[in-house]
């Protein structure tokens, strides 16, 4: 069996990705034209999604007597730099904002998908991951479908 510490890290590194999902759907919304407004409440559900999974990771960190992890990972905010120049070039197109928000699903989804196969995690965190990990991918497929309606 992992030892607290370990399975600490795990469920940590899990809440920096979403506070990187949370920030990078606020800088989506920061970009949105008033012609894609229709994202923002899309947006706003996902960052609540992340919010409820912190929650939930937090809560399992409290057991452990482990601190919860407020800031984002490093790779997140080479994300949001990486989409903050690009922006630039783009002029926050719709396309390109949801170009951005799947490139970030992609990274959560490969988050989740390593921590869930840690074999010495114990069940009940592995379940957690799992289910956390089925709910973000939701939200990925519904991007990549928003995405790919763009011409």
């Amino acid at each position: 069996m992992k030892t607290i510490n370990e399975a600490a890290e795990i469920l940590n590194d899990l809440v920096q990705i979403n506070n990187d999902r949370i920030e990078g759907y606020e800088k989506a919304i920061e970009n949105l034209k008033p012609e894609d407004q229709d994202l923002k409440p899309l947006f706003l559900s996902m960052i609540d999604e992340s919010r409820k999974c912190k929650m939930a990771l937090s809560t399992e960190l409290n057991v452990f007597r482990e601190d919860t992890e407020g800031s984002s990972t490093a790779s997140g905010k080479l994300y949001r730099a990486w989409m903050d120049v690009k922006a630039v070039f783009t002029g926050h197109n719709r396309k390109s904002i949801l170009e951005n928000c799947e490139f970030g699903e992609d990274a959560a989804q490969k988050a989740y998908k390593d921590a869930a196969q840690d074999e010495d995690l114990p069940a009940n965190l592995k379940s957690l991951i799992l289910e956390q990990k089925a709910t973000l991918r939701q939200s990925h497929d519904k991007i990549k479908q928003l995405r790919d309606q763009q011409a």
